[in-house]
């Protein structure tokens, strides 16, 4: 299945039911009073945050939901059925836009429910409508029209750590070693196009969410690369880990080229905790020592997926964060 992050669709409340115009005639009353039901309320558009859903696949290709209408009301006061409402199951992590790109509701809790449209009310039948002066009314009220409004969904991954890094960073090999995640691993840029999900266990019952974002290239918040796409799952988590490749030239320049997109998607980025990684140090013989004012020295692990070099101290850090 794809990973689907963006759609935009229609939705349709159902129509309210109209009131009835009815009087009642039974043998011993001919000429009974008004009796007419009211017409049934018209069903709602109810987005609800599943959580076994993972991505806005399954809504990509429905681009239109209506609610059913209510019914008329009929004679002997009865009320019309009410129509039933339609449910959008959507990841918990969606975020619903009017058509002005205005925020209407952000899905952050699982089974977290939204009425994005309401449904009609129901005409009132003419047994209402009766007075002294006028007792037998011949009209009712129609149903109110339902609500019809275009939505943008636009899913953000809820994660508790976000790996950031250029292409081939060891991203994906590191997700895949400390969790059970099986993302495509190869030797060459943009592997990953899509992110991928881990979970982290530690101690005995105890774990986090760890977020693998396909790699970011320089001007990735101005779109290069799909990098506006991909920063956005950067947003929730709670720490970011960077990942430079050992065999940079100069892994220094690298984190202030990835720190600067993320500051340039968006400033509050500045305010998350953060880790730096040395990634693939099997790879060399000397390891590399950052040192520069604006990285803590106590922020920066060397480690190797391959070897598992500093994967424990590094997965320690975290939790004592989280």
């Amino acid at each position: 299945m794809n990973f689907v992050d963006y759609t935009e669709l229609t939705i349709q409340s159902g129509n309210g039911g109209p009131g009835s115009v009815s009087f009642l005639r039974e043998k011993f009353r001919p000429r009974g009073g008004p009796d007419g039901g009211d017409g049934g309320k018209g069903g709602n558009v109810i987005f609800l945050a599943d959580p076994q859903l993972h991505t806005l696949h399954d809504v990509r290709y429905h681009k239109i939901y209506k609610a059913s209408n209510g019914q008329p009301g009929t004679g002997k006061n009865r009320s019309g059925k009410n129509g039933e409402d339609i449910t959008i199951r959507v990841p918990a992590g969606t975020v619903i836009f009017d058509n002005k790109k205005n925020i209407i509701c952000d899905m952050t809790e699982e089974y977290q429910q939204y009425i994005a449209a309401e449904g009609g009310i129901g005409g009132r039948g003419n047994q209402h409508y009766a007075t002294s002066i006028n007792q037998i009314p011949r009209y009712a009220q129609e149903g109110r029209k339902g609500i019809a409004h275009k939505l943008q969904l636009e899913l953000k991954i809820l994660a508790d750590v976000g790996l950031v890094g250029f292409p081939n960073a060891g991203k994906s090999t590191l997700l895949s070693v400390i969790s059970k995640a099986r993302p495509k691993i190869a030797d060459y840029p943009f592997t990953t196009l899509v992110p991928n999900l881990g979970i982290i266990k530690y101690g005995d019952y105890s774990s986090f969410l760890m977020a693998d974002i396909p790699g970011l290239i320089k001007g990735a918040h101005e779109g290069k690369g799909l990098g506006d796409q991909f920063l956005r799952h950067i947003e929730r988590t709670r720490v970011l880990l960077y990942l430079i490749d050992v065999n940079d030239e100069d892994p220094v320049e690298q984190f202030h080229i990835l720190r600067n997109e993320l500051m340039s998607y968006n400033k509050k980025l500045e305010d998350k905790e953060y880790f730096i990684c040395i990634t693939k140090c099997d790879t060399v013989e000397d390891i590399p020592e950052i040192v520069d004012v604006l990285i803590p020295k106590e922020k920066c692990l060397n480690i190797s997926s391959v070897t598992r070099l500093n994967l424990d101290r590094l997965i320690n850090s975290i939790t004592k964060i989280l």
